[in-house]
């Protein structure tokens, strides 16, 4: 049965709206599995509340972990943790999850039972050879190269070299549960530049706030110590990378959105904004409210190289399409093993509309045309979705293709877009 199709509303004028953002996905599932892992109960604070959130919930029962819901509202959720020995047994739905295909394996080789994992159609596309790889070399017993394929322990770590070029993830997933390997873990990076660093970064702050030692002294090599994983009370920060959508209206409409929470200082990758948001002609301030984004005239376009921070490409590169200036967009050639090819689907339907957006090796070159009416379809892909809303914003008569695959990181979306137009357009 087809997708249903979303009418993207078209904004009526400048939008002036404040936006409250749910957690954190890359937090949130970072904090779950090492309070999984942790010494002792934990809880973890305004947890995301969506399909890879509860997934994550899902496998880390089926693993053993105790998780108790303190109290909860329809985008968050607290916590209470419970570490058990991790337990095999288990069959792992990883959704389209990249943090449950590449955080939990790790954590499933301290069993000594066998863990299958398995998941969406497009996730067995998805780039998983490395870790696995990785998970043979450290002594688990793995059986399969990409979903699905089962995991079994015990593994005792050591050192290990593999190809992160594909995602940061697949080095964030052996790092996670590291600590709890009798060696420990020394990871290399052979091949060319991670992508995503930022998310490296932010699994480094996180494990070393948890009493874990980590190295990361020297490029392209992490070294994490056998020890144990301190149980906390951690509470998670807004989801900057779904800020952008709405970060973008202001600029599309002429108008102001406020995210209120954003943090000072944060590894999130989506902080980014704040400086490419001004490039292509917004203005930035923080205010006693959150963080301020307003329109100040034409979008222009922009020359951007978003290797660090490729999940914010989406939005930028439907920004472009409605930019007075082309714009290119590089560093990305990872996009093309995300919840679909990113690359080729953004081309695809920014063209359908009237577009003119040329792939290139590592990324798009965009080129301002008018756009027109026309289905903008999602290839499952939340990110992908949220573009297809931008555009809508500027050109009438834009359906959105299964607007509830959002709910993969921002369940309430299309409600939240809404209510931004009604706030103050």
């Amino acid at each position: 049965m087809p997708a249903p199709l979303w009418n993207a509303p078209e904004a009526a004028g400048p939008v002036e709206a404040t936006v409250r953002l749910p957690g954190s996905k890359s937090v949130t599932n970072r904090a779950l599995l090492l309070a999984a892992l942790a010494d002792g109960p934990g809880v973890v604070r305004l947890a995301l509340r969506s399909r890879d959130a509860d997934l994550m919930v899902a496998a880390l029962r089926s693993l053993g972990t105790e998780l108790t819901p303190l109290g909860e509202s329809v985008d968050s959720i607290d916590w209470r943790v419970l570490p058990g020995p991790v337990r095999g047994g288990a069959a792992v739905d990883v959704g389209l999850a990249g943090t449950i295909m590449r955080f939990v394996p790790p954590m499933a080789a301290l069993a000594d039972t066998e863990v299958s994992f398995d998941g969406d159609p497009h996730a067995r596309t998805r780039p998983m050879g490395p870790i696995l790889a990785a998970l043979r070399a450290l002594g688990a017993e793995v059986r399969g190269d990409a979903l699905p394929f089962t995991v079994r322990g015990p593994l005792s770590g050591g050192e290990v070299t593999l190809d992160a070029s594909a995602s940061s993830q697949l080095v964030s997933g052996l790092l996670l549960s590291a600590a709890r390997f009798d060696k420990g873990v020394v990871v290399r990076h052979s091949g060319p530049p991670v992508p995503s660093m930022p998310h490296i970064a932010m699994t480094v702050h996180m494990l070393r706030a948890a009493g874990v030692r980590v190295d990361d002294s020297e490029p392209d090599v992490w070294r994490v110590e056998h020890g144990s994983i301190a149980a906390r009370d951690l509470t998670v920060e807004p989801d900057l990378s779904n800020a952008a959508p709405f970060l973008a209206a202001a600029l599309i409409t002429g108008g102001s959105v406020t995210v209120p929470g954003w943090p000072e200082h944060t590894t999130q990758g989506g902080d980014a904004l704040r400086e490419l948001l001004p490039r292509m002609g917004a203005a930035v301030s923080r205010t006693p409210e959150g963080l301020k984004v307003t329109g100040t005239g034409p979008i222009t376009g922009i020359d951007a190289d978003l290797r660090d921070v490729g999940e914010l490409t989406p939005t930028i590169a439907a920004v472009a399409a409605l930019a007075g200036s082309p714009s290119t967009l590089r560093g990305v050639a990872h996009l093309r093993g995300h919840e679909t090819d990113r690359l080729a689907a953004l081309a695809a339907e920014i063209n359908a509309l009237g577009g003119d957006v040329t792939e290139t090796a590592d990324g798009l070159v965009i080129r301002p045309r008018p756009l027109r009416a026309g289905v903008f379809h999602t290839y499952a892909d939340h990110r992908m979705a949220t573009a297809g809303a931008v555009i809508g914003l500027a050109v009438p008569g834009v359906r959105v293709e299964d607007i509830a695959t959002t709910g993969k990181t921002l369940p309430e979306f299309a409600r939240m877009w809404a209510r931004m137009l009604e706030e103050g357009t």
